[in-house]
């Protein structure tokens, strides 16, 4: 990359004023926290888009995708497989490169502007008398300017829509909110105990039973339908930008007030990306045809490993196709993933997603350095004890493969990859201590009075 040392030099800068701000407690207003993030962010992409070096798929990629739209051709298809998501992005995309902007500036735009929307959701993610300083923080972020402003990697699309379906979710009233507060299978369990199994059935799903009751309409039902409706339909644009922002559903799902409002908002995420898959012969010029081919597009993931954590050890720390250790990391990660909403469950929504994302990153058999960003907001927002050795050892290894990596030539990149990739093991245990462990369950005012489990009070985090 060009102007490496002055895009490091900003990186650092950065940090270490995020750093003095955590120390002082310093709690800037928002204005300032935009202005610097502005600032810094519109710096990179200039010095990034004037530079002789491009990233590969921003322009092999990304690029295409947008060209296609600009020709009425179907970004999916057109692409040649480079780009595997819904035509969101690309009608983005197809929108600047037609009124005349150089890819080089257009391409990161969007990413930059989306990144820029999210320094204040985090505070507002955030939420209590530290909202503003995690606004500041997050402005400063280095692996947020990477991936937006030198990479154009389109995950602060998807972040600036699920962050704010967590925000509209969340409602207002206080920032810090319970997860699960009914232990169904233990009343379930009462019930057979009590009434056996036939007799426990209708107490459950019969009439008046317990999910008919919990389906009803209660007081400020439209209030509560429209906000998981206006959620859902945030999650949805989430899920058209990318297709990860699926682990996002349960958290905003559990932030929602009743089960009415869940079951509203998993209706309008899911719809959204379905209309933008039908509407694809109107807007990008796809034939009927064609949509299967797109499908399968969107679905396919070639088993690409040997860039993070510990697929490159039997790599030798460059990329192969290992089928065998993507289908194993693959269920990994769902077996992992379902463990910690059980564990977190009754977690506020927001430490469960942190979890989630977390474990991911330690699972995941196949990691671009811009994976790294799913869980920033949420782990600037909430930090734990250990978020920011997260926080400067991934952006560490991150930077190091955007302004060192990129210095060398081809064989020399290559031989550097062999190193960078086989150290990323060393961040894994360090994700781990990130997690939410002292916040696993939230508690919940009367509760402990009502017969629930034993919970500990959530406290604002430090």
């Amino acid at each position: 990359m060009d102007y490496a040392a002055l895009t490091g030099i900003v990186l650092v800068a950065g940090v270490v004023l995020a750093i003095v701000a955590q120390r002082r407690d310093w709690r800037p207003p928002l204005w300032v926290a935009l202005t610097v993030g502005i600032a810094v962010r519109v710096l990179i992409m200039y010095v990034a888009a004037i530079g002789t070096w491009q990233p590969v798929d921003f322009v092999n990629s990304f690029k295409p995708a947008g060209e296609a739209v600009l020709r009425g051709e179907d970004p999916v298809l057109a692409s040649n497989g480079g780009w595997h998501f819904l035509p969101t992005i690309p009608y983005v995309y197809g929108i600047l490169l037609w009124l005349g902007i150089p890819w080089e500036y257009a391409g990161r735009l969007v990413t930059v502007v989306a990144d820029i929307v999210l320094i204040p959701l985090v505070g507002k993610l955030a939420g209590g008398p530290r909202a503003s300083l995690r606004a500041f923080q997050y402005a400063l972020n280095p692996l947020a300017l990477l991936v937006a402003s030198v990479h154009g990697q389109v995950e602060p699309v998807a972040l600036v829509f699920g962050v704010a379906a967590f925000v509209v979710a969340r409602g207002p009233g206080d920032p810090h909110r319970p997860g699960m507060v009914t232990d169904v299978a233990a009343r379930v369990r009462q019930g057979i105990a009590a009434y056996g199994v036939r007799g426990s059935i209708p107490r459950v799903i019969g009439r008046r039973g317990m999910l008919h009751r919990a389906l009803l309409p209660g007081p400020d039902d439209r209030a509560h339908l429209r906000r998981g409706a206006l959620a859902g339909l945030l999650m949805g644009l989430a899920l058209c930008a990318k297709s990860w922002p699926i682990w996002l559903i349960p958290g905003m799902l559990l932030l929602l007030p009743n089960l009415r409002a869940r079951v509203m908002g998993l209706f309008t995420t899911g719809l959204v990306p379905v209309f933008f898959l039908v509407t694809l012969p109107i807007f990008a010029g796809t034939s009927l045809n064609q949509i299967p081919a797109v499908i399968d597009t969107i679905r396919d993931i070639r088993p690409i490993v040997g860039e993070w954590g510990w697929t490159p050890w039997f790599t030798g720390g460059s990329w192969d196709l290992r089928p065998e250790l993507a289908s194993f990391g693959t269920n990994l990660i769902y077996v992992s993933v379902i463990a910690v909403i059980l564990w977190w469950r009754r977690a506020d929504p927001i430490d469960m997603t942190t979890a989630i994302l977390i474990v991911f990153m330690i699972m995941t058999p196949r990691l671009g350095a811009q994976y790294l960003l799913w869980f920033m907001p949420f782990l600037v927002a909430r930090p734990t004890r250990f978020a920011w050795a997260a926080i400067l050892t991934t952006s560490f290894w991150s930077a190091y493969g955007y302004l060192v990596m990129t210095q060398f030539g081809p064989q020399g990149w290559w031989l550097q990859h062999t190193y960078w990739s086989r150290a990323s093991i060393l961040i894994l245990p360090i994700l781990a201590l990130a997690l939410p462990w002292n916040r696993r369950v939230a508690e919940v005012p009367g509760l402990a009075s009502s017969g629930s489990p034993k919970s500990s009070r959530i406290t604002s985090p430090a």
